[in-house]
Formats: C-alpha cells, structure tokens, sequence
C-alpha cells in the first residue's frame, strides 16, 4: 500500500494546485490556468481524497490525459505533477504504470467546484453515449433471428475490434438461416427487421450492425419487395428497407433494384425516411428513392 499512497504522502506538503490542460505545453502554460490555493487543511484535505487511488494495474493510457495538476508548496516552489485520464485513472512519475481511482467521479466534481466543468461535463457525456449504444446494441441483440444467435458474439465483436465480417461468417450465417427459415418470404422479413434495429443509421453505425446489410444483399429484389408488401409487414421492416436500400453500395444492382420498387411502396419508404429525424438518412432516401 505504500507504493498506492506515495503521491498522498507528497501532497501533504502542498500549499497550490495549478490546473491546466494536459495537452499544454509546461513552458506555454506557465502562469495560467486555475490556481486553487490548499492552504486551508479541509480544502487540500478534499483534493487528497478525492485523488486517492486504489490500484495499479501496470497500464498507459496512450493519450496525454486531460487535466495536468501541478503542486506547489507553501514557498511557491514545484513539488510534482498528476494527470488526470479520462476521469478513471491518474499518471504520475512515482509510479510504474496509471493508477486506478478510487472515485474517479468525486475528482470531477472536484473540479467543477473549482472552475475546471469540461471534464465532468465530458465524462457524463461519454458515460450518455456508452449507455446508448449498449441500448442500441441490445435492441440489435433482440431484433437478430433466433436462428443466428449463436453468431452474436463473433458478430459484437467486430466492432471491437474495427473488423468487417468475414465471408466464411456471413456463409455461415446465410446458410444457418436458410435452414431454420426456409420460406424466402419469412426470412426476407427477419432480415429487414433486424436490418432496422440498433442505431438505425446509415453510417457511422458501429460494425456488427453492417452483417444484416450484408446478408440482405444477397436477397433478390422480389423477395424483398414481396415481404415489404406482406401484411405483416410494419415500421420496423421499412426502416431496415430504407438503411439497406439507400446504404452505401449495399446491392450489387443497387439502383436497378431500387428502381424497381413499386411507387406506392417507394412513397412510402420515403415518408418513413423523412419522418425518422436523422438527417443523413432523409438526405439518402430523398436521393434514391424521391
């Protein structure tokens, strides 16, 4: 525990804290950013908790870190610097590797308190589009075909990874599908379905939402249209018709297949494109399908 509690022990002679970006250089940030004066034993004694660490687990973030906290003791003299790595670990010199916070939240607040809202404002942000996408990838989870759930995984984790699916993936997938689904109708239905699922969009979705797209693309037109027309057919199948349909090459034959659809079926696509609130998708369908 002694290693854990080193930078404690400096900070006890600290009398000011400089707050400034991490990504500053030292010699240009000299004498700005927000000073905190810790003379006070409850103020130094606040900062002191809310950076207390609890483990090292031996590894570098890559980034500089957001907030560079510079110590100062009661003589003005420099004691050491901490950076602070997106509101969950601290870098210091004395330590082998970052050091897990204890309550990386409290340091936020901390500095918030102190005139430094940019990094609570964006943990809480990050925290906000984490909570979504896991939403989302539930949603995705749920719309996929019972038949291909055994693929969930190696399908997540392309987007962990920043891969594409593989072709022996998809064959896999397609040929799994056909033989729990074999009514072309029926699976063009689960397609589009789980096409629409997730995060709806047309780009920047992360990697495992493109495999739906990809199988979808191997689908004649006919049977697409044909299960566009079915009457059970609804909002979701239409919304994975207009991100399949207006996506970036995804149909060998894409404007031909496009062309294609009967207008009122295309009319109806575009109403649902143009009332979904995602302007990439309005622009897409207004191109493709008005």
């Amino acid at each position: 525990m002694g290693e854990l509690s080193a930078l404690d022990s400096v900070l006890g002679y600290a009398a000011q804290v400089r707050l400034t970006e991490a990504t500053a250089f030292h010699e240009d940030s000299a004498g700005s950013g927000v000073v905190v004066d810790l003379s006070r034993p409850d103020e130094l004694g606040g900062l002191r908790t809310a950076m207390a660490v609890d483990s090292l687990p031996g590894g570098v973030c890559m980034c500089s870190g957001d907030i560079q906290f510079e110590f100062l003791d009661a003589r003005g003299l420099f004691l050491t610097a901490a950076f602070l790595h997106h509101g969950v670990t601290l870098r210091w010199d004395g330590w082998d590797g970052d050091a897990v916070l204890v309550d990386g939240r409290s340091l936020l607040r901390w500095l918030d308190l102190h005139g430094v809202p940019g990094p609570l404002r964006q943990f809480e942000e990050d925290e906000l589009r984490y909570q979504q996408a896991k939403e989302e990838e539930k949603s995705w989870l749920a719309a996929m075909p019972p038949a291909l759930s055994e693929f969930s995984e190696a399908m997540l984790r392309l987007s962990r990874t920043g891969g594409s699916a593989s072709p022996q993936l998809l064959a896999a997938a397609r040929d799994r599908l056909r033989q729990s689904v074999p009514d072309p109708m029926n699976r063009a239905l689960l397609l589009l379905a789980w096409c629409g699922a997730g995060s709806g969009l047309c780009s920047g979705f992360p990697s495992h939402e493109a495999v739906p797209g990809l199988l979808l693309g191997d689908v004649p037109m006919v049977e697409i249209i044909a299960g566009l027309q079915d009457p059970r057919a609804d909002a979701r199948h239409d919304a994975g018709a207009v991100r399949h349909l207006v996506g970036w090459k995804s149909r060998p034959e894409q404007k031909q297949d496009v062309d294609a659809l009967p207008a009122p079926l295309r009319a109806r696509l575009l109403q649902g494109a143009r009332a979904s609130g995602d302007p990439d998708k309005q622009a897409r369908a207004e191109r493709w399908l008005a």
